[in-house]
């Protein structure tokens, strides 16, 4: 994707509002977002899903608790050949 903003401003609010929080805040795992953004888990959760849809966040695991995963925003300026990988 090389416009991650186009991408997301189809998506629904609560979506724009996890990809702004992890483009502000940086990697961040399900509970630290929805901590972060002040939604419900479910909400978040949704909202991870149509973002990795969109292919705008990847998900990577998370070193301190296996069991978690930690999402990233990808930027604009993300080498495509990385992204796609």
């Amino acid at each position: 994707m090389n416009d991650p903003e186009a991408a997301v401003a189809d998506l629904p609010p609560s979506a724009k509002l996890v990809y702004k929080t992890l483009e502000y805040e940086g990697s961040l795992t399900q509970s630290q977002l929805a901590e972060e953004s002040l939604l419900p888990q479910r909400t978040v959760r949704h909202a991870l899903g149509k973002l990795q849809d969109a292919g705008v966040v990847e998900e990577s695991a998370y070193l301190m608790d296996a069991r978690k995963s930690m999402y990233t925003a990808v930027s604009a300026d993300a080498d495509p050949a990385s992204a796609a990988a």
